[in-house]
Formats: structure tokens, sequence, C-alpha cells
């Protein structure tokens, strides 16, 4: 079907009907058109190394907490 025969029995139409089809259009619009995904930017890494000298670790890592004493 082309497109002048879909406008021609659309104009064939009473005014109310031809509203109607203009809502079921949109409805279908709204519907089945998928928008166009948008593009991701890539992730940026961080370099190695980064986070060196920010973070420390205490010299009693490994040690036993006090609080858990009575537990062990």
């Amino acid at each position: 079907m082309s497109d002048t025969e879909i406008l021609e029995s659309l104009k064939q139409l009473p005014d109310s009907l031809q509203q109607e089809v203009l809502h079921y259009i949109e409805f279908l619009k709204s519907r089945y058109a998928t928008p166009e995904p948008q593009p991701t930017p890539p992730k940026k890494r961080q370099a190695l190394g980064a986070w060196k000298g920010k973070i420390t670790m205490a010299e009693d890592f490994d040690e036993p907490l006090e609080d858990l004493k009575d537990y062990m």
C-alpha cells in the first residue's frame, strides 16, 4: 500500500474517524518506535598505582582485636 492510497482512504473518512486514526497512529508510534540508543562513552580506567601512598595498613593488622579477646 502506497502513501497516496493511505491518504486517499483517510480523506474519505469523516473527520471524527480521521481523528481516531491519528490517535491510533500516535499510539503505535509510542508503543513500537524505539528510540535510538545513546552511545555510552568508554569508561576511563585508572592508572596503575593511582592510590599509592593514600591507603595505609596498620602495623598490627594481623593481630587479634582487643574487643574479641574474650571469645578466643
